[in-house]
């Protein structure tokens, strides 16, 4: 879970596992394990989706209820707080599948 969170190789744990924002690298850089074939498949969005998504609306609504902001403060708070925090879910729930991926299937140990 270590190299989920820091986006590192499941294998040796030093190379980047990333080579854009949630690009997976075809081979680590520092072991050479080859990570073409793990795929995390929409995992990453679907886990931004529930998580990031029932988060915000719980939160837009306790703010709604509680400070009575006129709706521009909604429009300007909610997309502020949610692109990030769902591009750093989707980055480490890509890592993590990854990492899940190559620990069970056996490859390339």
């Amino acid at each position: 879970m270590t190299a989920a969170l820091l986006g590192r190789c499941p294998r040796c744990g030093k190379g980047k596992l990333f080579r854009g924002l949630l690009d997976i690298r075809e081979t680590c850089d520092h072991c050479g394990l080859d990570l073409r074939g793990h795929d995390a498949g929409d995992g990453p969005a679907v886990a931004g989706i529930f998580v990031i998504g029932a988060v915000t609306v719980i939160a837009a609504i306790w703010v709604d209820v509680k400070f009575e902001p006129p709706l521009w403060v909604h429009a300007v708070l909610w997309p502020a707080l949610v692109l990030p925090f769902s591009l750093l879910t989707m980055r480490v729930a890509k890592a993590a599948l990854v990492a899940l991926q190559w620990r069970h299937r056996g490859q390339d140990r």
